[in-house]
Formats: structure tokens, sequence, C-alpha cells
């Protein structure tokens, strides 16, 4: 039994140890690389391959502009290399920096799990503390899909290492991490096949914002919606044929990789957090009061584990709350949950924040709602775009912006004056009147779409 001032567990953001704890003897277990999920699988080399597929997509489209332009080709092992050959020595470095140069930060390199009350055993060694922060995420749901499995297929960890692209690619979801990656793979070269079982792709977007991304992605890929899967089997010939049903219609659809990409549970179940006294919910996300303190006193948590984002700025933000409030008991920080936005980088980007015209319809919340096409607008003539937009939602009565949502591109840019105007409570007509819009940059949609309300 080794006793230590504090235990963490998750170097993602849980590696954000302040320098005020520097005299705190530190345990700090990691079961995988360094640097979490958003470094090393997930929003960052995802972004970089986004960024590449992007240009690749220009290109392709670029007659529209009077540009004639051909794409020679693609060196995807070059681009595999550019991301990882940036990002793996990042990650090394974190670990490395911990173990020889942190005298007061132990590292655990091993999957960890609770085995009695505030004791977390790693690799056969017990490690007890009167605090705990418990930042371990998430992994990708697989569904219980007969002969998946066996057939084998990648998820959001693996499929951006494949050192080939495969000529037919089925990507099973149609969430973030279905639309990004589908975007990639497309624009690489791919013959992309995507299986969803409801009807829209981004569902929990604005049904507006879904519905045109819907649209738009029938344009690109073989776009399977309500369909379900019957099961997956692989030939002697190394083909992957998934059994689907259509409409009442049994199809069999081939490929040379299956992309899984149904979404991400909570790890709570791998730490064995029921050993400590603390509690799950049914998603099993950890359960946290708004000071992000479990039901146990002294024990933590924050970020994938525990909230239903799982975004990585929300788990910097919350990760900073953590840090204060276990080094100072006396004077708690709570989250903050106002104005939360999120992006998705496929093809168009989508951004959002707020309440979505259907959340305000539910909640018998009197709105206004305004749409600002990019057409409308210079820069939006200079684009030739005819399908992107700015969607409002406005409180009919206080006037204050309830919610925004952008689909096109630099969409995760523009809506950053949005998030400001609701975080400092402004009123939909002193955000559009209160400055002075660029012109005629692209942010004049949104500003239009402000004086519409």
């Amino acid at each position: 039994m080794k006793d230590f001032d504090l235990v963490i567990v998750g170097t993602g953001s849980g590696n954000s140890i302040p320098a005020e704890l520097d005299d705190w003897n530190i345990a700090l277990v990691e079961r995988d690389v360094f640097g979490g999920t958003c470094l090393n699988r997930g929003c960052i080399p995802s972004k970089m391959f986004i960024y590449a597929a992007d240009i690749a997509m220009h290109v392709r489209d670029s007659e529209r502009y009077g540009v004639h332009s051909t794409l020679d080709g693609f060196d995807w092992p070059s681009v595999v290399d550019r991301v990882f050959g940036r990002i793996d020595p990042i990650a090394a470095g974190g670990e490395r920096y911990r173990i020889e140069d942190c005298d007061n930060v132990t590292v655990f390199q091993g999957s960890g799990a609770f085995v009695d009350h505030k004791v977390l055993e790693v690799n056969g060694e017990q490690l007890r503390s009167d605090k705990f922060i418990l930042g371990a995420g998430a992994r990708p749901c697989v569904p219980d899909v007969p002969g998946l499995v066996e057939a084998g297929f990648h998820t959001s960890d693996t499929i951006m290492r494949v050192r080939e692209v495969p000529e037919r690619l089925v990507v099973i979801g149609g969430g973030y991490i279905a639309t990004e990656l589908g975007h990639v793979f497309e624009a690489f070269g791919s013959r992309v096949t995507m299986i969803n079982r409801s009807g829209a792709l981004l569902r929990s977007e604005d049904d507006d914002i879904s519905r045109r991304y819907t649209e738009l992605a029938g344009e690109r890929f073989d776009l399977r919606l309500e369909t379900a899967i019957e099961h997956v089997d692989k030939g002697d010939d190394g083909v992957t044929r998934v059994h689907v049903i259509q409409e009442g219609r049994s199809d069999v659809i081939e490929a040379d990789a299956v992309l899984v990409a149904t979404g991400r549970i909570p790890n709570s179940d791998q730490l064995d957090v029921e050993k400590t006294g603390v509690t799950c919910d049914a998603a099993g996300r950890v359960i946290t009061g708004d000071d992000h303190q479990t039901d146990v006193e002294g024990i933590w948590a924050f970020g994938d584990l525990s909230n239903r984002f799982q975004l990585k700025h929300v788990a910097n933000a919350e990760a900073k709350v953590v840090f204060h409030n276990v080094a100072h008991p006396d004077d708690p920080r709570h989250k903050d949950e106002l104005a939360i936005p999120h992006a998705v980088f496929g093809s168009p980007q989508v951004a959002s924040v707020g309440m979505t015209e259907r959340d305000a319809a539910a909640e018998s919340v009197p709105f206004i709602t305004a749409t600002k096409d990019y057409g409308s607008t210079a820069y939006g003539w200079a684009m030739e775009d005819q399908t992107s937009f700015v969607k409002l939602v406005a409180h009919a009565e206080t006037r204050k912006l309830l919610g925004a949502h952008i689909i096109g591109p630099q969409a995760s840019t523009l809506i950053q004056t949005l998030i400001q105007g609701m975080r400092f409570d402004q009123t939909v007509d002193e955000i559009a009147h209160g400055q002075m819009w660029i012109h005629p940059a692209l942010t004049e949609v949104v500003e239009n779409a402000l004086l519409d309300l």
C-alpha cells in the first residue's frame, strides 16, 4: 500500500496539474499514452486529417471558380506520418517530463481499478489517498452486431493510423465521428457507405441543420438511412460483407474496411468506481455535484467520464474547477454550463451553441428565429455558396439569444461572436449594433441574421 496526497487517474486534462500543488505527493495513473483522447486519437489528429481533406476538396471543386486544376493523387502514408510524426513526440515528451522532471509526481503505467474505499490498484500495487481526481475518459461504443467482432472493424481509435486508404469503407453511425471521418476518407478516394438507424445525420443538431447536412452528405456518400444491420461476415477473399435491412428489403454491402462510429461510453465500469462508493447514472457517467465532487467526499470527476458533452474544451474548463477545489476546499468553484458550444468538422462544418428551435418549442419558451444564407452576403457570392446558412433562436420577450446554429465554411469560427454575446447576456440588438462588422467579411452573414431578428 502506497499513500499519496492525491491520486489522478488519466493524463488528458487531468495532466494539467497546477503549480500550487508542487509540494503535494501525487500519483498519476495512465494505462495508455499520455495526453488522452484529444491529443492521440481525437480532436487534434482528426482535424489535421480534415484540413488535408478540405484542401483536396477545394482542388476537386475549383472549376466552379474558373480555376482549372487537377488532383494528381494522394500520398496517404505521408499524410499519416505528418500527423503522428508531430503528435507522438508530444505524448512521449509529456510522459518523460512527468517521470524525469517532476519530483513530486509518481507515474503508474497501467490500468487502474478500485479494490476498496479510496484504494486504487495498478499492476498489483495499491494506491491510497484521501483525494482522488478521476479523469479516465471514455471509449468507443461497439454495437452488438452478430459477426462484427469476428469480421474485424476499426473505431476512431485505430482508423487514422491505417497505412492505406480502403477502396470501400462502410461507416456505421451518423454522428460527429462518423461524419468527420467519412469526409476524410471520401476526400482521399474511398467509396463511403454510411449506415444510420435514424432518418437523418447529426440528429442532435437543430432540425434545419441536420436536414441540410443529410442532403449534402447524400450527394457524396452512399447514404443508407433508417437501415438496420442484421449481421456481418468476412469471406475467404478478405471482403467484409455487411448484411442490412432497409425499407423492408435485404441488401449486402461489400467493404474493404468497416468503421464503427456509434458513440462513446464512459470508462467508469473499468475503474470499478462502485467499490469506492462512487455512483453512476444509467449511461455510466459518474455523478457529481456542481463542484465536480462525487457523492464520496474527496473524490472528484470530470470530462468524458462524467459529463454528457464529451468535448475537450469542456474537460479543460472542468479540470480547472476541480484542481482549484482540491487545492482550496474552503473556497469552492462551480461548473458553468452556460453557452457550451461545439463544432463538427465535416464538410460542411457545423457549429452550435445553446437551444435549438426544437428545444425552445419543447420547453414552451416564447421564441423567434432568423435564418440567413451565406449567399446573401458579398463574401458568400465570392464563395459561390448556395447551401450554407446561419440560424438564430432568440427569446421573443427578452430578446436574448437562446441558440445559434451554423452550417458552412468557417462555422466553428463564425459562431464565436454569438457565444460571447450569450455569455455576457447581451440582447441580439446589442450584439448587432454594439460593434462594427468588417465588410465584406463572411461575418456579415452573422450580422445580417441578427438584424433580421
